[in-house]
């Protein structure tokens, strides 16, 4: 009998001569689907980076297969190709077969981090990111110290120094962090914005972390959006995330307390708005990620069918507001988690189509990821820079006014890689640019 056809029982009784242990592996069933056709090869990022198959979403199939013989354990050079995935899911958008990628690699991360020994310095840069930027509390402290330090270029000063070893990760991570304003870092949403007009509902929207710290603006615009469509906004401080920075790092425990969370805190509005494409994301796939949890996989399951990001939520409804003329010409950027792991690609469009006199202009690659990736570009930035230098090229032919995005990351990303190219333009999110067609006000460019 092939070790692939042993049953759950088997492995269950004895999993400790394999690499993946019992808690939620990577679906042998899933696994058979892919049929090694390659159509996710020119999909994939990591693959037009690298051209090694075992950095294609097959080859990395091919691994998790390895990772259920008998035997096998897990290797740096097998922790070296799962790292270097990005999660984009573009893979799943292109595989003709069905295989859900997806799944398989949300099964794989949680058991690299609880059987692979990562370096110290490695250890500590992860967990650093996640006790900051999932914690908007400490960004507003030291996002102004950020812009700060950027302007009087201490670290470049420091980067001479042998000894500060970790220099080249803080410096990319200044080089993506906007100037924002201290007065913007600190804003507060009101917990109740009333609809303009007759009501249409209620909704209750969900701001982010990093997104309530360091693009406050944009969840202002989405707050007088909604309301000016005719929806009463709710808005709550807490919790502090949604989980999905960490969710989609594999650091399964944490993330899934986060969640438990935010249903609790929002589970009694019928819709749920997010405008950060990886919060959707996550947020659509609590009822998966809490399946085996007996007393909140309902509620998880219910949860999720709520959620609607909030370019699918106004193209769902007829617009109320006026639009006003806005003359420029967009490119408009598909964030991963929200064309791949949301299927959602036509709402933005359409609801940047329906502001007169604006011109939406195609970016060439236009599926494949910029490199933010949730935090790829602080634990992989040689290969994050090199697509974010690709990315920057591409937009940079349609001679665009402004770059429209819908996540948080991607704004980061690609205004940083089209200053590093020389070629920046304002990157803004969607939703700003809706607002200042209500408003009959041209956007800060």
């Amino acid at each position: 009998m092939s070790s692939l056809d042993i049953t759950h029982h088997e492995r269950e009784r004895d999993p400790s001569n394999r690499a993946w242990d019992d808690h939620n592996p990577p679906s042998l069933d899933l696994i058979r689907d892919c049929v090694h056709c390659g159509f996710c090869l020119p999909t994939c990022p990591s693959y037009k980076v690298f051209e090694d198959e075992m950095d294609s979403p097959r080859g990395r199939i091919l691994l998790m297969r390895i990772g259920h013989e008998e035997g096998a354990e897990i290797s740096p050079e097998m922790v070296t190709h799962f790292d270097r995935c990005l999660g984009c899911m573009a893979c799943v958008t292109a595989c003709p077969s069905g295989v859900q990628y997806d799944r398989l690699i949300e099964s794989t991360r949680p058991q690299l981090e609880r059987h692979t020994d990562r370096s110290w310095s490695t250890r500590a840069l992860r967990r650093g990111v996640f006790e900051l930027f999932t914690h908007p509390g400490r960004l507003r402290v030291l996002a102004p110290l950020m812009a700060l330090e950027r302007r009087i270029g201490l670290l470049e000063r420091l980067a001479k120094v042998p000894l500060v070893r970790r220099v080249p990760r803080l410096r990319v991570m200044l080089a993506l962090t906007p100037d924002v304003p201290a007065r913007a870092a600190v804003r507060r949403l009101p917990a109740v914005t009333k609809a303009r007009g007759t009501s249409r509902g209620t909704v209750a929207f969900m701001q982010g972390c990093v997104q309530r710290v360091w693009f406050s603006d944009v969840n202002a615009a989405t707050v007088r959006v909604l309301a000016a469509e005719g929806f009463e906004v709710h808005t709550k401080a807490q919790p502090r995330c949604c989980g999905a920075l960490i969710m989609h790092s594999g650091v399964e425990p944490e993330a899934l307390d986060l969640a438990r969370a935010t249903i609790a805190a929002y589970e009694g509005y019928d819709t749920i708005v997010a405008n950060v494409a990886g919060c959707g994301s996550a947020m659509k796939d609590y009822g998966h990620f809490l399946v085996e949890d007996p007393e909140w996989a309902e509620r998880a399951k219910a949860f999720s069918a709520k959620v609607r990001d909030v370019h699918e939520f106004l193209a769902e409804h007829e617009p109320r507001a006026e639009r006003r003329p806005l003359e420029l010409t967009v490119a408009y950027h598909d964030a991963c988690h929200l064309a791949h792991a949301q299927g959602v690609r036509q709402p933005p469009r359409d609801v940047l189509a329906s502001i007169p006199g604006l011109t939406i202009v195609p970016i060439a690659d236009g599926d494949i990821c910029c490199g933010s990736a949730g935090i790829f570009n602080l634990v992989q930035p040689e290969m994050a820079a090199e697509l974010g230098r690709r990315k920057a090229a591409n937009i940079d032919e349609g001679r665009p006014d402004v770059v429209a995005t819908t996540n948080p990351g991607c704004m980061l990303q690609i205004g940083a890689a089209g200053r590093k190219a020389g070629t920046s333009r304002p990157v803004l999110h969607v939703v700003e640019l809706i607002d200042a067609s209500i408003r009959g006000e041209r956007p800060a460019l």
